[in-house]
């Protein structure tokens, strides 16, 4: 035992030497990025980490082992010295035994450590930090003017907001996705694509359009009209990979006029009405020419989504939409995404998808205790659980003899779908998130702020009562009420709820969608619009722009859109002298799926 003390004391002797040693190497590393250390210039990742730890054990044995040596000896003939009546005579055999165990400690780590330098070696240093340009350019959020301001002239579409919203952050950015178009490679499967009907300006739409990019959508057809249409904005979307911009001319409502659709009965009950139900009219016949130029791209399935609404593909290995959907059995046809419906807690929201992580989750998503339990705080005072509509959305397998039924569903001409409702997925619906959103819906309706005329104009009862407020009080008075029928204000309430599953929080989107406005995606698109575009589509001659809906919006062959699918004369069997004769009902047709409320406290007497 005296000579293991003694050799423990030996290799503790130069402790505060170590220490120093161990304090000066460890000042020249600081961990960065997952998997690299940066050392003096250089990048080494795990591999070359796990190198060094081997070689350090290796040289630590092999001090180890001499220095045993050394005091063994020492020891030995000290003590044999003392004891040498008794002594054994050949003590040799155990000191081979332990420096035979000792080298194989030492030569096992050596041998690890060079295979391991073996598979990683790169033929070389390599600093990802030199494939960065070493150009002067500043990135938005960092000090300085934004290159929005000196590029692009966006005073025609609300530049401030927009620049404020996509071009700036309170945090310096960084090119992790310089250079990236994100052009989904047409060999990925399945392909899916998303088409909407907006009038919504970049700082709204662009979000939307990338976020979608990053979990799997190829492909966007956008319907414009208002804001979207502007000669900015749309040569803003028109410069996207997989974005096809179809503008609302006279070309595309005389093509929309000759639509099967107009005689068929299933639409029927929405004809001639204004606001809402003119807007769900358009949506359906928007989503029928979408479907035939989804098959002329290739598609798999297709979506309609409104720009404020975002998939949540919960429930797929990745958070991805397009793994979700390629595990979807081949015999399903349509696939429904319940609705969550956000929950603002501040009446300043600027940026929905940035800023707002409550939501109240769907009937279809929770216990029917807990729902119907809690509804009247779910509620708080409001007509229905949701504000809007709780029907959800839904993506349809592309295939023959499909057509619209609805903005919220599709449906086959010569069979009844095969639907799945999905269990954890769904859509994000950022409704009146923000308190412009009352003024908004105002200002696109004409009818008059009554209970019996709203009842023409909206399906919805929270959509009645808001354009009533909206029409008729003071912006004070209107603040009042935003706060107390749709803002979440009282904390102890959202914790109880979120508790018992009826709120929930939902970050992943908030944080795609900051990434990618910190990394630089929204501005680059902005200025990949080259400003010769613009100025060509600003200075169009007069007769290349088509007044529709007392909106001036630029022709489609003009401004180089995607041209409007030539739908076969065989798919519409419509006279044009009776365009829009609507046939005697059929029962075996279901109507088109309206925007419908949550189960209230009605349908749960009604079922017991």
């Amino acid at each position: 035992m005296l000579w293991i003390l003694k050799t423990i004391n030996y290799l503790c002797s130069d402790r505060e030497v170590e220490k120093e040693r161990e304090v000066s190497v460890s000042s020249r590393f600081s961990l960065s990025l997952p998997g690299f250390l940066p050392f003096h210039g250089y990048v080494v990742d795990s591999d070359d980490l796990l190198v060094a730890v081997l070689c350090a054990v290796s040289v630590f044995l092999v001090v180890v082992q001499t220095r045993y040596s050394d005091c063994h000896f020492s020891l030995s003939t000290r003590m044999a010295g003392l004891y040498a009546p008794v002594r054994s005579s050949n003590p040799s055999h155990q000191n081979s035994f332990t420096s035979r165990l000792l080298l194989l400690l030492t030569v096992l780590p050596l041998t690890l450590a060079a295979f391991a330098f073996v598979l990683q070696w790169r033929g070389g240093l390599n600093d990802p930090a030199t494939r960065w340009p070493t150009d002067a350019q500043k990135f938005p959020g960092m000090q300085g003017t934004s290159p929005l301001s000196t590029t692009v002239n966006l005073a025609a579409s609300s530049s401030s907001d927009c620049v404020e919203i996509l071009g700036r952050s309170s945090s310096p950015s960084f090119p992790y996705h310089r250079g990236w178009t994100f052009d989904i490679s047409s060999d990925l499967r399945p392909k899916i694509c998303i088409t909407t009907s907006t009038s919504a300006g970049l700082e709204q739409i662009l979000p939307w359009i990338y976020y979608h990019k990053v979990i799997g959508v190829g492909t966007f057809f956008l319907f414009v009209e208002g804001q979207a249409a502007t000669s900015n904005v749309s040569a803003v979307l028109q410069a996207i990979p997989g974005v096809k911009v179809i503008f609302r001319t006279k070309e595309l409502e005389e093509k929309q006029a000759k639509s099967r659709i107009w005689n068929e009965t299933w639409l029927s009950s929405f004809f001639f009405k204004p606001c809402n139900y003119e807007l769900f009219v358009k949506q359906s016949l928007n989503m029928e020419m979408a479907i035939v130029m989804a098959r002329e791209s290739g598609m798999d399935w297709i979506i309609h989504l409104d720009t404020d609404e975002l998939i949540h593909p919960a429930g797929a290995q990745e958070y991805s939409l397009r793994q979700l959907l390629s595990n979807i059995p081949g015999n399903v046809d349509l696939v429904i995404f319940p609705n969550y419906e956000s929950s603002i807690e501040r009446d300043d929201i600027k940026d929905p998808f940035s800023e707002v992580s409550m939501f109240k989750k769907n009937y279809d998503h929770l216990p029917r205790e807990t729902y119907f339990g809690l509804y009247k705080e779910a509620t708080r005072g409001n007509p229905n659980y949701f504000l809007t509509y709780g029907n959800g959305k839904s993506a349809a397998r592309v295939q023959d003899h499909l057509r619209p039924n609805g903005a919220h569903r599709w449906h086959n001409y010569m069979k009844t779908p095969n639907e799945v409702k999905l269990d954890e997925a769904a859509v994000l619906h950022y409704t009146y998130s923000k308190f412009s959103d009352l003024t908004s819906r105002r200002d696109r309706c004409g009818c008059k702020p009554t209970k019996e005329d709203v009842k023409r104009c909206f399906m919805l009862e929270f959509d009645r009562a808001a354009f009533i407020i909206a029409s008729t009080a003071t912006e004070e008075e209107m603040l009042r009420w935003y706060r107390e029928h749709i803002v979440w204000s009282d904390k102890e309430l959202n914790i109880k709820l979120i508790k018992k599953g009826i709120l929930t929080r939902i970050y992943a989107p908030m944080a795609i969608i900051q990434g990618l406005r910190e990394s630089g995606v929204f501005s680059s698109a902005i200025l990949s619009a080259q400003p010769s575009s613009i100025n060509k589509i600003s200075s169009l001659p007069e007769q290349n722009t088509q007044r529709t809906n007392s909106t001036v919006v630029p022709s489609s062959r003009a401004n180089g859109s995607v041209s409007l699918p030539s739908i076969k004369r065989h798919s519409i069997s419509v006279s044009e002298a009776t365009a829009r004769k609507v046939l005697e009902i059929d029962d075996d047709i279901p109507a088109a799926v309206p925007p419908l409320s949550s189960p209230g406290l009605d349908d749960l007497h009604l079922g017991t």
